[in-house]
């Protein structure tokens, strides 16, 4: 297990914000970039730090936005799976 926080806001994981974490933190950031992929925006999103932070402890990424509509459901539902805040 691994203790330091380290990485960038948009997309450090929920449990390295807990300063708690193992190698499946990078499925997280695999979410995020997968997200970004498709959508062009992050799924957390906030004017600040503190608004990404409290957004990624939060863990709902939004799909409201037009462009989601052309994606499939399945692809929701992979990135869905991947930006769950408890990796267990």
């Amino acid at each position: 297990m691994l203790k330091e926080m380290v990485g960038s806001s948009y997309y450090i994981a929920p449990e390295v914000l807990a300063r708690n974490y193992n190698n499946k933190c990078d499925l997280w950031s695999i979410g995020v970039i997968t997200y970004i992929a498709l959508c062009g925006v992050p799924p957390f999103n906030g004017s600040s730090d503190q608004e990404i932070v409290a957004a990624i402890r939060a863990g709902k990424p939004g799909f409201s936005e037009p462009v989601w509509k052309s994606i499939s459901d399945s692809g929701k539902d992979f990135i869905k799976k991947l930006l769950t805040v408890d990796p267990n």
